[in-house]
């Protein structure tokens, strides 16, 4: 299991918490130190079934510097938003969690944690 979260994050900290108890083992990384490149964002949101604008988090300060909230949502622009959020990845959603089974979720939640969790703890 792979964890893409930032320390300071709550819900991050609580879904490390769930998955530490869940004996699950799994790899952190800290995706402000090490941002996602544009393909490995479209590859995580292949298997989340999303868009970059799904993910983003258009309230962050770098996201009105950038105008992400006036880029239209649309697969004309896909790529500007994916270039952007690989580019300043405080826009990408935390904690994304993915099992071994390739099971990817935005842990956000008590029950989406559970489900990756349970993917990757049945046998």
């Amino acid at each position: 299991m792979e964890i893409w979260l930032n320390p300071a994050c709550s819900k991050c900290r609580v879904a490390v918490t769930e998955v530490e108890a869940s004996g699950a083992e799994y790899v952190v990384r800290r995706y402000l130190d090490e941002p996602p490149s544009v393909a490995e964002l479209d590859e995580v949101l292949g298997r989340l079934g999303l868009e970059p604008w799904d993910i983003a988090r258009t309230g962050e300060a770098v996201a009105k510097e950038l105008g992400l909230r006036d880029l239209p949502r649309d697969s004309g622009h896909r790529d500007e938003w994916l270039r952007l959020m690989s580019e300043n990845p405080k826009l990408v959603q935390r904690p994304i969690i993915t099992a071994s089974d390739s099971t990817t979720v935005v842990g956000r939640d008590p029950e989406t944690l559970a489900r990756v969790i349970a993917a990757e703890t049945s046998d």
